[in-house]
């Protein structure tokens, strides 16, 4: 490691274990980990990140596989996923500057009040190397204190970027990419340790740094979105990882499930990102502000999806116990 390296490494390990209040936790396994994350009945649990996130609604394995190894217990899940976002907030800002993202943001959290949120964020820097991590590590510690003054009682999953993937030529060797992530997970895990937060290693988890000669089925479509097949063994996985066991269900019943949350993600999306935002509370509000009225009309609408989730979930419980 290079002097610069190390000099970069050192101030992130400074951000990162930054004193914070303290929080109660999940008693520690013989390693000093937390052995599981505490679920509660009734939690409303938000999934905050990138590109990763928001693309998990398009298949709804994560929630699935929550949902299911949470068993009797009753749980909201939400998905404030933006695709290219930043802790910063950059994608969100629409035409504005980092600081509207937040705000926005700002007003999301406010109507949702998680009591956990399950955050990933960095995987830009795979590209952008790991100059910018102090500053990353600094923003995502202001990103989780805006949380904290909507939900002083929150509790936070933070999740390491999962690997990308080299695939055939002409699409880029990721090997110095995936080196970057793997620093980024060693600095997250520390960052996550002094925020009281729960942290789930996906990079190891999805394979880590790639092995040569590996041949197995390529997980995602170009090397960085997962697919389906990439998304299910990443819920597996993060189901794991938080301590919780999935229920031997049948396919079928996953299957019903599964849509039923796909179908709610797609009520909860048109509730908070509308296609005309623009129109509606934005800049050309004048035009068609009328309508901003119609919008909380989804609620009663992702009301009923969840309640059929919570019926199907209970059948599908109900079935796998039958002899």
């Amino acid at each position: 490691m290079n002097p610069r390296d190390i000099r970069l490494a050192a101030a992130a390990l400074l951000l990162a274990t930054a004193p914070v209040l303290p929080a109660q936790e999940p008693a520690p396994d013989s390693r000093g980990k937390p052995a599981s994350f505490e679920f509660k009945n009734e939690d409303s649990i938000v999934f905050l990140g990138s590109t990763v996130i928001e693309r998990e609604q398009r298949y709804g394995w994560l929630e699935t596989g929550l949902r299911l190894a949470l068993a009797e217990k009753k749980v909201s899940v939400r998905n404030l996923g933006w695709s290219g976002d930043t802790v910063f907030g950059h994608a969100r800002s629409y035409f504005g500057p980092p600081e509207e993202g937040i705000q926005r943001l700002s007003a999301h959290l406010e109507m949702l009040k998680p009591d956990v949120v399950v955050l990933c964020y960095g995987t830009e820097l795979a590209h952008e190397g790991l100059s910018g991590l102090p500053a990353f590590l600094s923003g995502y510690r202001s990103l989780l204190d805006l949380v904290r003054e909507k939900s002083p009682d929150v509790r936070f999953v933070i999740v390491a970027p999962p690997p990308l993937e080299t695939l055939a030529p002409p699409l880029p060797d990721q090997a110095p990419a995936n080196k970057n992530l793997a620093s980024l997970r060693d600095a997250l895990g520390k960052f996550a340790g002094s925020q009281n937060a729960f942290f789930v290693d996906t990079f190891q988890a999805m394979g880590g740094m790639p092995k040569p000669g590996r041949t197995e089925k390529p997980l995602t479509e170009n090397g960085i979105h997962y697919t389906e097949a990439g998304y299910q063994k990443l819920a597996s996985e993060v189901v794991k990882s938080l301590g919780l066991k999935t229920p031997d269900v049948s396919p079928p019943a996953i299957d019903s499930l599964r849509k039923a949350i796909i179908a709610k993600d797609f009520l909860f999306f048109n509730r908070w990102r509308p296609q005309n935002e623009t129109y509606l509370f934005g800049f050309r509000k004048h035009e068609q502000g009328q309508n901003a009225k119609e919008i909380p009309m989804f609620d009663p609408l992702i009301a009923d999806a969840d309640k059929k989730i919570d019926d199907l979930k209970t059948a599908a419980l109900a079935a796998a116990k039958r002899p």
